[in-house]
């Protein structure tokens, strides 16, 4: 695949993923008790988008840590779920989203590139698991802060964190399952 293929590869799938985040975060979307948010499943696409995008499947031949890739995998984590929140009508998150999800799949990227080289599997559940508690404390930080809720924005720990745990298991079973079927491979024929 030469390098003018292999960007415009990168933009559809990053466009592919911004729209599938959008879809699972509103597609199931579980309002929680005592906070202004939902419980849904749009981080498994984050963390899949930042797998995808921002690793093994497309590119970083050159080895490089940070390299263009991690801006279509950021640029993927964020759009999708900041578009669910802006059309679910959660306007006050809609930045707060786009961050905390771009930071997601970063930290998703950069842990996995680091790990995988000792440990494919471990790369995934590490990241994930790592991603997912920047979520957690992302909300919470951004809640606290900037939406002013002080210390009462401590509510949505909880109903994050089942959310973070239920995306991470979906997330490392589903690329468990594309990496079984090559699923990726053959359609990209990269790496």
């Amino acid at each position: 695949m030469n390098n003018s293929t292999e960007k415009i590869v990168k933009l559809v799938l990053a466009a592919m993923f911004a729209a599938l985040g959008c879809v699972a975060t509103m597609i199931i979307r579980i309002p929680t008790i005592g906070t202004s948010g939902y419980v849904n499943i749009g981080d498994t696409v984050v963390l899949l988008a930042a797998w995808v995008l921002g690793t093994f499947y497309v590119g970083n031949k050159k080895g490089k840590l940070v390299d263009e890739n991690l801006f279509f995998a950021a640029a993927a984590a964020g759009l999708g779920p900041a578009l669910a929140d802006l059309i679910a009508g959660y306007t006050t998150y809609v930045p707060g989203t786009f961050i905390i999800k771009a930071l997601m799949g970063i930290v998703a990227v950069l842990l996995f590139k680091i790990i995988a080289k000792a440990n494919k599997h471990l790369a995934f559940a590490v990241s994930a698991v790592v991603a997912e508690l920047v979520m957690v404390f992302g909300y919470f930080l951004y809640e606290s802060t900037l939406l002013g809720y002080g210390m009462t924005a401590a509510a949505s720990i909880p109903s994050n964190g089942v959310q973070g745990i239920t995306c991470l298991v979906l997330g490392l079973v589903l690329v468990e399952v594309l990496n079984a079927s090559n699923a990726f491979k053959s359609v990209l024929k990269v790496n």
